[in-house]
């Protein structure tokens, strides 16, 4: 068994696969257009799905945003650099919510983001 993808519901899809694409350096794998069940999908990641998990982006028709609950915590993604990675995310508008520094307690040094619709993700620098 494998994890294949993990769905997060978005407010506005061509805003996240921009930000998922250009900001974080993914690439935009397929898309699906099913308007007779009114949601569109697209799947974005650094693999192919065969050999990497992915992101599933759902655009739900006429919903622009969501409650983001108490439950979810955050998508981690290994960056070379996490000072560098986060300067890349906010000279693109997007949003630091930590900036690079050593995890309490230990000597990883990590930051955390927010994606357009307030999705954490969480940059750990390879040591």
């Amino acid at each position: 068994m494998r994890i294949l993808h993990t769905m997060l519901r978005v407010g506005d899809l061509p805003r996240s696969i921009k930000f998922y694409t250009e900001v974080l350096g993914m690439k935009l794998l397929r898309s699906t257009e099913r308007p007779e069940q009114s949601y569109s999908l697209a799947f974005v990641g650094y693999e192919d799905e065969s050999r990497g998990s992915v992101l599933e982006l759902t655009y739900n028709y006429g919903v622009d945003r969501y409650d983001m609950g108490g439950a979810f915590g955050h998508i981690a993604i290994e960056v070379r650099d996490a000072a560098q990675a986060c300067d890349k995310v906010r000279r693109n508008g997007g949003t630091v919510t930590r900036e690079a520094g050593p995890v309490k307690g230990g000597s990883t040094v990590i930051a955390f983001v927010a994606d357009p619709d307030g999705y954490k993700i969480e940059f750990i620098e390879r040591k």
